[in-house]
């Protein structure tokens, strides 16, 4: 099971890390104080909106806000077509295998303490 933790991670670890940076970044963008709002575009000319709606465009996020799309495209792979979506789907993939292999590869080494008659503890040196 190591051998293949260690071999993954030297393909997958560049893509995990551009996949935690976009991901951090489109949820500080998101986060982030909303700044001026952008002017709602007008009612094209001769429109007379019903009595029984509201007919007001929505205004357009201004500032950090608007770059919460392009992270979100950065962050699935859309923005490098269906290569970077693979790669994206993928990196999930491994970021799975990593989370079962380490708890895995943590259950046997802490089995195989408490079958050596040393003490089991939760963390050692």
């Amino acid at each position: 099971m190591r051998k293949w933790h260690r071999w993954i991670t030297v393909f997958f670890g560049v893509f995990m890390l551009w996949m935690s940076l976009t991901g951090i970044g489109s949820h500080v963008t998101a986060l982030w104080p909303a700044g001026p709002k952008a002017e709602a575009p007008a009612a094209p000319p001769g429109f007379v909106c019903p009595e029984t709606m509201m007919c007001r465009p929505k205004a357009k996020p201004g500032g950090m806000k608007s770059l919460v799309g392009w992270f979100h495209h950065l962050h699935s792979g859309e923005e490098f077509g269906p290569v970077g979506t693979a790669i994206s789907l993928m990196t999930g993939f491994a970021l799975l295998f990593f989370s079962i292999s380490g708890l895995w590869m943590y259950f046997s080494m802490w089995a195989n303490r408490k079958y050596r008659d040393l003490k089991p503890r939760w963390f050692w040196k």
